[in-house]
This record gives C-alpha cells, structure tokens and sequence, in this order.
C-alpha cells in the first residue's frame, strides 16, 4: 500500500486543484466492462471537491476516505480471486458513479509503436468463426493518446469494451492475439490495455526521472520537463514561432508561391516516377528537399458514401496533400501512416487531380510503403517536380511536440503512461525499436532503464516486461554486413539481464518490403508462451536457443548453444545458412554450419583463422533454418565484442545529429 500512497502524492503534487462543489469523478480508465487485477490490492481513485467524503461500496465492503487539498481520493480494495461480473458504487455528497459488469482478472498494459498499434484490420484478419472471438472475459481498451510535458493525471479518453468481431477489428493485432492465446491457455478473465503510439522512439515513452540520468537529455530535461511546463502552455507559446518559422523555412518555395496544387497548373515539363519506391531510385539520388507529385485518379466504381479514404501511407519525411485543389491532409514522420479522408463533395466520378508535396530532411525520400499497401489506381506513374529551395538544416528540433511527437523525450510517458501507474496491473507486452535503430548502441542503455523506471512508478516489484525483438525486414543482404537492426536486437536481448524478461524472437515471420509484418497470431501466441512460464510459473519451453559460448579449433568454430532440447534444422543445402565468420582484419564472410552432438561446426573456405562469428546479422537474413522441436526460432547473436557502428550515437535536440 504504501507505494500506491506515493504515487497518490506525486499525483497531488503536479495536480491543479478541483474547484469546490465539483462532482466526484473517475479517471478515463475506470469503466463499465473494465478488468480489474485479481490476487492484488486494488487502487480505486479519483476526483472531487477538497475535503469532500467519498464511500467505496463493493460486495460486502464499505470503504471510507476523505479527498485531500487538492481534490484526490484514494482507496484500497483487498485482493479478489479471478471471477466477476460485480459491481462498484462510489458516492460522493453530489452523486454516485456505478461501475457495472467488471471483472477480476489479470490487466496486461500493450505498449510501443506501430507493430504493437496496428490492428487487426490493418492486418487483414478477417476471423472464420465470429463466435470464436466473442469472449466476455476478455475486455479491450485502447488509450486516446495525448502528450504533455508534465505527467498529468487521467488520460485523454479510451472504452472499455468486450472482445467481439465488431470491437476487436481496430484493436491491437498483436495485443488481442497475445491476450486471446492467455485468456484459452488460463480461462480466466484478460483486460489488455492498447497504449502505443506508430513511429516513436523510446525516449518519448520514458519518465523524466529515468532520463535524467543521461547526460545527452540533460539540456531537454531542465529546460522542457520541468513543473508547470504544460503542453497547453509550451504550445500557446510557440504558436507565434511555429508560425514565423514556416513562412521563413518550410511554406516557401517556387511551388507553393505558383500553386502547383491547382488542377490547371502547366505539367508539361514535369518527369516521371514509379509510386511507390524511394525517389533515390529513379534518378534522384542524394536529394533533399522538395519534390511535388502528381497523378490523375478516377473513383471506384464501388465507391458510395460521404468520405474516400485516400492511403498514401508511408512518406518521408513531411507531406501536404491536395485533391483537385483543396488541401485533404498534412503529415510528419518517415514511419507514420498517412490516410487522409476526402469529403465527396470535391470529387468527381473521373479526373480527379491528386497532388503531394514531399519534403524529406535526409536520408532516403519519398512515397515508400510497398505496393501491396496501396490502392491499385494509385499504384503506376506520377508526374513530378523537384522544389529543392528550402534549407532542412533549419527546421524544428523535435521536443517541439505540436510538430513532432515521434521523439520529443517523455511526453508519451507523460500524457499515458503516468495516469496508469496507481492501477494493479500483471505485467506488459512491448513492441518497439524500428524508430531507434540509428542510435541502436544508445537503446541498450535506454531500454533496460525504462523496464526498470516503470517497474518503480507502479510499484509492484519486477513486473513481468515481455517484449518483440525485431523481426526481418528490408531486402535480403548479399554479403554480410553492418546492421542497424542486428545492432537493435542485439540492444533489446541485452534486457533479459534483468529479471522477469523475455523476449519473443521474430527473425523468421518477418517482411523484406513491410515493416508491419501480418503475422501477428504467431507474435501474440510467443509472448504468451513467455508470460505463461514467466508471469505464470508453467515448466514449459518459451524461446529458441540462445548463444552461450564459442570455442575456435583450428579453422573452425565450435558454437555451444543453451537450449532445452534438440536443434531442428530445415535446411535444404546440406548446411545451414545465416552464419558469417571473420579472422582478425575483422571482416566478414558467409560460412556453413552443421549440427554435431547437438553443437554447431561452423567453418568458411575464405577465413582460415577465425577469431568471430554472427548469425543472422543483417536487417533481413533471408530463410531461417535453425529452430528447436517448438518450432521457436534460435536467436540472433555475435560472439565478438568489437564496437558497433551505432556507437556514440545518441539522443540530440537537433535531428540531424541523430542519425
């Protein structure tokens, strides 16, 4: 009790007081159809007038408390068993507020970026049997993200709802999957709590308090994350600057100044261009800055209704969208989906005029997301333009948080994690990382803290923290070489040094052209084979084999792996693939492995003195071919320490530093 009574404190202390004679209320997260955490007290809170009483009536139980200054109440309900439906009073002197239909169970908090939020549609899940999925006791909720700069007390807003066909559909794949697969390995109540916002980096989600310990957000951390330093505050003022700032760097150019946006703007000398790709592709190599696009559309003969929903996916870095003149959408972030809604009224059934202004600050540019993600009559050539007048070296740096969330350091902790740290809670499932791959060195040191940190503000010891390694993705690499996402996952397994984590391997269900991979049954089924054995305490195999130590002999290596059981290979060569070894000049070649007593013999005709070996480390490895009788993955790992080429990268205010 006594770490629910500080947070109850911290929560008073960054509070503005409720003004007297409010009505008692609940936070957002308290709900009919709500799960509560079974074998745990149970924190109820909530708002009202100062010094007004409040009673807590549940079953046979009636709690009594007092708000405080501030308007704050806070009980304790004792432990429950796993069952329900019941129902909670809480009265104030001006009202009464019943809870009705929940349940005890156990709560799981869905956290991370794009993977974790992409949902069941956007996977194509479309559910053979609709009863299957119809479970009374499994609740979702999914969190209405919000930032802030200080932690605030309750979330922007959020349902609870009971699983149906109907419910599931724009929920987290990954989050509804994992839950599903607890919820008929256990038969008792699941409540998954989706909080995850695509294409952020870790820092966003992490507390002031553990940022602080790194010197590269010193700076940020004093002048931004500081008391009374709201959002509302931060962005009343900037909007003057915001505004000054576009029309000196971002509004500007021959194309904005001419209106190119408009349908009868002269394209004759326009070129052309494959949609989607990376325009460094066909013939704009090493190009930052503008270029506008352009395409005709005619709508689809099954088009009815009042909205068309126009998917122009992933674009990097910045986009305006217009259609036949009239802007549709405006978009930031190389990793953020961009599917603007087209009112009908300025359409017309052929010829419609679509025009996209892209502006990418380094790197590659362009409209990317693979062609499967698109509309047929998007897909093809578009006329373009390059506008490349604007300096990029001049634009926001991203703690500016109306601009660019992704990164702004904390303000997704703020605005949705803090709110939820007085609930009891069995543990999180996180899937994250694509957006730190540039700094991949850096989130081996940022992760473990933020498991650490979190474990602290809910206070209820070493919370189980089960997380996806990233899975393969981008084409297949020909010759072994540096990986940002070797290096990540390499970060991330670095984290099962603390206690009550694992890690689901997803090397093998991965996509070379979608960062979103579709298979997320399979992602949710191994977190739960990790949370059964570690929030659980079943005796049961829950990941592949791991690197345990390698032994040179001569012109080969021996590799000793810890693994439960037998090596199962699928290969179809007479060797397994995956495997590069390298001699001192510390440069890598691909070898060929073979099982050997239930070790691996790994040897390659052009190292004749090898002193490492990496498997499978490259942004995408092709075929796997080693597993364990589970079917579960061996994971991706180096034997040597030599320093990584994300070393020194770090967290900078200004991102052109960054990568």
């Amino acid at each position: 009790m006594k770490n629910g009574i500080k947070i109850f404190f911290l929560f008073s202390f960054l509070a503005v007081t409720i003004s007297a004679g409010a009505i008692i209320r609940m936070p957002v997260i308290f709900q009919n159809n709500m799960v509560l955490q079974r074998d745990k007290e149970v924190a109820i809170w909530g708002f009202g007038s100062a010094g007004e009483k409040v009673t807590v009536i549940f079953r046979e139980l009636k709690i009594q408390t007092t708000t405080d200054e501030n308007g704050r109440w806070l009980i304790h309900l004792p432990s429950q068993k796993a069952g329900g439906p019941y129902e909670i009073s809480i009265r104030g002197e001006s009202n009464v507020i019943e809870l009705k239909n929940i349940l005890f169970g156990d709560v799981w908090i869905c956290g991370g970026q794009s993977n974790m939020q992409f949902s069941l549609d956007q996977i194509g899940h479309v559910p053979h049997d609709t009863t299957a999925i119809s479970h009374s006791s499994i609740r979702i909720f999914t969190a209405h993200i919000g930032m802030d700069y200080i932690p605030v007390d309750d979330l922007k807003g959020g349902v609870w709802k009971q699983a149906t066909a109907a419910t599931i559909r724009n929920f987290s794949a990954t989050g509804y999957f994992f839950g599903k697969f607890l919820y008929d390995s256990l038969k008792v109540p699941i409540g998954l709590i989706s909080d995850n916002l695509g294409a952020t980096s870790i820092e966003t989600w992490i507390s002031r308090d553990a940022l602080g310990q790194f010197p590269q957000f010193g700076e940020y951390v004093r002048n931004f994350l500081v008391p009374g330093n709201s959002a509302r505050e931060v962005e009343d003022n900037f909007t003057s600057i915001k505004s000054e700032w576009e029309k000196k760097y971002y509004l500007i150019g021959k194309g904005l100044e001419e209106r190119w946006y408009l349908p009868e703007t002269d394209t004759s000398g326009w070129k052309q261009m494959e949609v989607p790709g990376w325009w460094e592709d066909h013939g704009l190599a090493d190009f930052d800055g503008v270029v506008w696009f352009r395409r005709q559309f005619d709508l689809p003969p099954t088009f009815t209704g009042d909205t068309l929903f126009l998917p122009l996916n992933q674009i990097d870095d910045y986009d305006i969208t217009w259609v036949n003149g009239q802007k549709v959408g405006e978009g930031y972030g190389n990793q953020t989906w961009r599917r603007y809604k087209v009112p009908a009224g300025i359409l017309k059934p052929k010829g419609n005029t679509l025009v996209v202004r892209v502006l990418d600050t380094g790197g590659r540019g362009g409209m990317y997301t693979h062609a499967i993600w698109w509309e047929p009559y998007l897909v093809g050539s578009w006329s373009y333009r390059t506008d490349g007048s604007i300096d990029v070296t001049k634009f926001l740096k991203p703690h500016v948080v109306n601009m660019s969330p992704f990164s702004t350091p904390a303000v997704l902790y703020n605005a949705n994690i803090a709110p939820l740290t007085p609930l009891a809670i069995k543990g999180f499932i996180w899937y994250q990382g694509e957006s730190n791959a540039a700094r991949a060195a850096e989130y081996g040191q940022l992760f473990p803290a933020m498991i650490l940190d979190l474990r602290s503000k809910f206070g209820q010891g070493d919370l189980p923290f089960l997380f996806v390694q990233l899975a393969n993705h981008h084409p297949e690499s020909d010759i072994p070489s540096e990986s940002t996402w070797a290096e990540l996952r390499e970060a991330q397994a670095g984290a099962l040094r603390l206690k009550n984590t694992g890690m689901a391997v997803t090397i093998d269900i991965g996509d070379a052209y979608d960062i979103h991979p579709r298979n997320k049954m399979e992602v949710g089924r191994r977190l739960g084979l990790l949370a059964l054995n570690i929030a659980y305490g079943r005796q049961l195999v829950c990941s592949g084999p791991t690197f345990s130590k390698a032994e040179v002999r001569s012109d080969r290596v021996i590799l000793h792996l810890n693994h439960e059981n037998s090596l199962v290979t699928k290969d179809k060569y007479g060797y397994i693939r995956g495997f590069a070894v390298a001699g001192n000049d510390r440069e890598f070649h691909w070898a060929k492995a073979t099982i050997h007593q239930g070790d691996l013999i790994i040897a390659s005709e052009n190292v004749k003195e090898p002193v490492a070996v990496r498997y499978l480390w490259s942004d995408n490895p092709g075929s796997i071919d080693l597993y364990n009788k589970e079917g579960l993955p061996v994971a991706p790992f180096r034997s040597d320490d030599w320093p990584l080429s994300t070393a020194g990268r770090v967290y900078s205010e200004n991102p052109w530093e960054q990568n």
